[in-house]
């Protein structure tokens, strides 16, 4: 019997972009495009990322927010409305010429769309009777970037979704600017297992033509900090721009406030980093779609009654898509192998000792532990095993987190931290001429300002201006 090739070919630890192409490819969760910077994300990555659209659409409904769609081409008069927003998308836009007589404008296909989105709010928003408004958009984007494709983490199509809420005043927008962003972070840690820091961005990093930026970041296993999802404050400029007003209580004409917030499939990306091992891609329980598979042990002999055993088993675990594996063709080993390589949380092997026994032998793919399982016991074991899964996964990568992060006031133990892929958290001016210092001698950039800190005064790491605040450095994807 033949058996193709299969298996990662190195070591996390000893090339981690190999590694980790290796693991998207050999898993079957996307592949490279005919076009340069594009991707085919595969079923195995699709249904992961169906995963996160119904737990998010869930939490969408439960604050009121409405899906829905909008046009993927921009007229270029759009962009030009909002000046910083202009600037910060022009090097990524990806322009089209229609060919319409009846104009000579160009349109653009959407790096994001606000532009867009606000164009037809000033339309519908009319009065504070229509306030908040708010809707969500499940689409695709392009950025023209000129980086090298990293699949996941920086292609120049990728799938996202965009929320953008219009409200009476600052304070409640700056209210669900943060419960946006919570609800992200929530998300992160019940449904994907990874830890992330939260804070503000510095003027330099937010979002162009924010009013300011709040952001998630996780750190990965080579020490690169990933952004995990946004929420931005949008502030009263888009509203400015593009004629969005309303009638308040006072029957007086009001400029509304906005915010937008987003995450992208890079958290697929980052799940197979965080989580990944020499074997594969390991999922926790929840992002998966199967949660185990069978595989049944066959000889000549017995192989009827433990396949007829097999098949009532996965019945028995169909609420978790068991997946029965009954290929001919193929040794139990290659299987297991396969398996493991696509992250299945749960293997269960059964052969004729185990038939005769009542028991199958049960696999965690997250440490490789082995346990008998009676078959009267099975179902209780695998839902307990899976929530166990779950919540190891969660807390050997907040273990990580904590362990590479790094606080410092020294600017040579700044810079050492930073080498050693170190989330480094340190006394920082904001100042964008610093900034940019920073960025030019270490290649880290500022990665948020944490929530609720202490009362702090000190100097800047790296240029001595006093400071109140300390900020998370770190190099970033």
């Amino acid at each position: 019997m033949q058996e193709k090739e299969q298996g990662i070919t190195v070591g996390k630890d000893k090339d981690f972009s190999d590694w980790y192409n290796q693991v998207v490819l050999k898993a079957e969760l996307a592949d490279y495009s005919p076009v340069r910077g594009f991707m085919v994300i595969r079923p195995n990555a699709f249904k992961l990322w169906e995963n996160i659209q119904g737990y998010f659409n869930k939490v969408t409904e439960k604050r009121k927010v409405s899906n829905a769609y909008f046009p993927l081409l921009i007229p270029e008069s759009f962009f030009k409305r909002e000046a910083e927003h202009a600037e910060g998308f022009a090097p990524e836009l990806a322009w089209i010429d229609t060919g319409d007589k009846d104009t000579d404008e160009r349109v653009a296909i959407r790096p994001t769309s606000e532009t867009i989105i606000y164009d037809s709010y000033s339309k519908w928003i009319r009065s504070w009777r229509d306030l908040p408004l708010r809707i969500n958009q499940w689409c695709n984007v392009l950025r023209w970037e000129v980086k090298q494709t990293k699949l996941f983490l920086r292609t120049r199509e990728f799938l996202w979704q965009e929320g953008h809420c219009v409200y009476e005043d600052k304070e409640q927008c700056d209210k669900e600017v943060r419960l946006f962003l919570d609800e992200y972070q929530k998300m992160c840690k019940e449904l994907l297992a990874i830890p992330t820091l939260a804070g503000k961005k510095t003027d330099a990093e937010k979002f162009a033509g924010a009013f300011y930026t709040l952001t998630l970041e996780a750190l990965m296993p080579d020490g690169k900090a990933l952004q995990m999802g946004t929420s931005h404050n949008l502030g009263q400029d888009f509203a400015k721009v593009f004629g969005i007003n309303f009638l308040d209580k006072n029957e007086k004409e009001a400029l509304p406030w906005q915010s937008s917030w987003g995450f992208s499939t890079r958290l697929i990306g980052a799940l197979i980093m965080v989580h990944g091992d020499d074997k594969g891609l390991v999922l926790p329980p929840k992002m998966a779609f199967n949660k185990a598979v069978i595989v049944p042990i066959l000889f000549k002999k017995d192989k009827d009654d433990v396949l007829k055993k097999a098949k009532e088993l996965q019945k028995e675990l169909s609420s978790f898509n068991a997946i029965l594996d009954d290929r001919d063709s193929y040794s139990p080993g290659w299987k297991f192998n396969e398996w493991e390589l696509k992250g299945i949380p749960i293997r269960l092997e059964i052969g004729p000792r185990d038939l005769k026994a009542k028991q199958v032998i049960l696999v965690r793919r997250d440490n490789g532990e082995k346990e008998t399982v009676k078959f009267s016991a099975l179902k209780k074991k695998v839902t307990e095993v899976l929530d166990d899964i779950q919540n190891s996964l969660y807390a050997k990568a907040e273990k990580f987190l904590k362990s590479n992060t790094v606080t410092t006031k020294d600017w040579s133990e700044f810079k050492k931290g930073v080498k050693k892929g170190k989330m480094v958290l340190t006394p920082f001016c904001e100042k964008e001429g610093c900034e940019e210092n920073i960025k030019e001698e270490t290649t880290a950039t500022s990665r948020c300002i944490p929530f609720d800190q202490k009362p702090f005064k000190g100097k800047c790491v790296k240029c001595g201006s006093p400071t109140e605040n300390l900020v998370y450095f770190a190099k970033a994807y």
